[in-house]
């Protein structure tokens, strides 16, 4: 594939097009998170329930789930371009709807399509940066979309809290409603986003692809190196069905299982967090349980800039098991001490956010790497999606675990789901630093001295 692409100078269209892309998961964390706070106003307004609580807390995931796998496919069929901006439109009318629902099977329609959309993001933007990224810079520049998924959480609570502290818990309207602003300011940003030239050269568009290139790049490519190896095309079945035919389907399952058992635990805590420290003791009410929980975003945040340095010098592989290993310390901790002190709580809760960074900036960046061009946005999509069912089923299950089960059996779950990602990491997991797009060790990680060609 490319050399051109692969080695060329990190420039200002970069970055311009990482913070283009960055839209996506910054609204999925401020959408997923902001509702979090929204229930402490809603659930007395409307006489929720726990289960409808559950509902609403788990719509958008369930949405993501469907949204994930299917607009992936749609993405390697009709472009990355094509696909851009549609998403962001449907999330800005779901955003305004929400200002006037009344109900709970309303509330969870919308934030079910609004999910749907956030999945959509995923597989278009991300494939997208993957494909027009040097590769030196290609590793960081996908982690830091996952900063901008933590961005959007801190937003989320900070605004919530204003919210609750100058507008009070009957603001929760106001709260679903202000991601249109978010929605308007990258829908902006996202004028003029290239197509992906890999993507171009793959459908018979060579002709277009060296023209973007020499627009965006300032290079002129000959039309041969930006076509895809061959066997790339020749294998059998559609899209979908290549990710589970070999050498794909150990990587498929590697994709899915380990971003599952990573945002099973993470989201439920998000989208919970002032629940959670409640039931550890946190005083002051929701307004410092949220203030409290934006902390905790904010250090998820933090832990992803040396989990960034440290892929692209100790390596994708050790980076993700370690993360996996530690993480579990902090969720037993809690488990078995469930009587623990608040400031204790908090503290634990702020180490497994910062242990994190390791998962969280390979999540979009593993499946990016390991699938080439043609079944690469649904590889995302499907990782996307098998992940989401795992979040969803713990953003629903929580609160229910939470008021029967009590903290401690709660927390040993989550950290049994961890120890699960683990195993998956250290069967699974490959070393991709430093390979072009595609090209990556050996499937099988005991064998990680010797390459196998997996076209890009």
């Amino acid at each position: 594939m490319s050399s051109t692409i692969d080695n060329a100078p990190y420039t200002a269209f970069h970055k311009r097009l990482a913070l283009a892309c960055s839209g996506g998961p910054l609204l999925d964390g401020y959408i997923l998170s902001i509702v979090g706070v929204a229930l402490i106003g809603m659930r007395p307004d409307l006489g929720l329930s726990t289960a409808a609580v559950s509902l609403i807390g788990a719509a958008a995931l369930i949405g993501m789930f469907v949204g994930g796998a299917l607009f992936g496919f749609l993405t390697d069929r009709i472009g990355r371009e094509v696909m851009y901006t549609a998403d962001l439109l449907v999330m800005i009318v779901c955003s305004v709807l929400s200002f006037w629902v009344d109900g709970v099977w309303a509330i969870a329609v919308l934030r079910f399509v609004l999910g749907m959309a956030v999945a959509a993001d995923y597989p278009i933007a991300t494939s997208l940066l993957a494909e027009w990224l040097p590769v030196k810079h290609r590793g960081r520049l996908l982690g830091k979309q996952i900063v901008a998924w933590y961005a959007g959480s801190v937003l989320a609570y900070l605004v919530g809290y204003l919210f609750l502290e100058f507008g009070g818990p009957g603001s929760w309207r106001w709260m679903l409603a202000s991601s249109t602003v978010l929605c308007a300011v990258f829908l902006v940003i996202r004028r003029g986003s290239p197509e992906s030239p890999r993507w171009l050269a793959a459908n018979g568009r060579v002709g277009e692809a060296v023209a973007v290139v020499e627009k965006h790049l300032g290079v002129r490519v000959n039309g041969r190196e930006l076509m895809p190896d061959r066997r790339s095309t020749a294998d059998q079945g559609g899209e979908l069905r290549r990710l589970f035919t070999p050498p794909y389907r150990r990587r498929t399952l590697f994709c899915g299982l380990f971003f599952l058992c990573q945002v099973g635990p993470l989201f439920a805590m998000l989208t919970f967090g002032p629940q959670i420290l409640s039931s550890f003791g946190m005083s002051g009410g929701h307004v410092l349980d949220t203030l409290g929980t934006a902390v905790i975003s904010l250090v998820f945040l933090i832990g992803c800039y040396p989990a960034l340095r440290l892929i692209d010098t100790v390596g994708r592989r050790p980076t993700i098991i370690w993360s996996f290993a530690l993480m579990i310390v902090p969720l037993a901790l809690l488990g078995v001490w469930p009587a623990a002190p608040a400031a204790v709580a908090m503290l634990a809760l702020c180490a497994y956010a910062f242990l994190c960074g390791g998962p969280n900036v390979l999540d979009w960046t593993y499946p990016n790497e390991l699938f080439p061009t043609e079944i690469r946005a649904t590889a995302v999509g499907v990782a996307t999606s098998v992940s989401r069912i795992g979040a969803a089923v713990g953003t629903y299950l929580l609160p229910l675990s939470l008021t029967g089960l009590g903290t401690g059996p709660t927390m040993l779950i989550a950290a049994g789901v961890t120890a699960l990602g683990l195993v998956v990491c250290v069967l699974w997991a490959e070393e991709t630093k430093g390979a072009a797009l595609g090209s990556t060790v050996a499937a099988d990680p005991r064998t990680a001295g010797r390459r196998e060609s997996v076209p890009a």
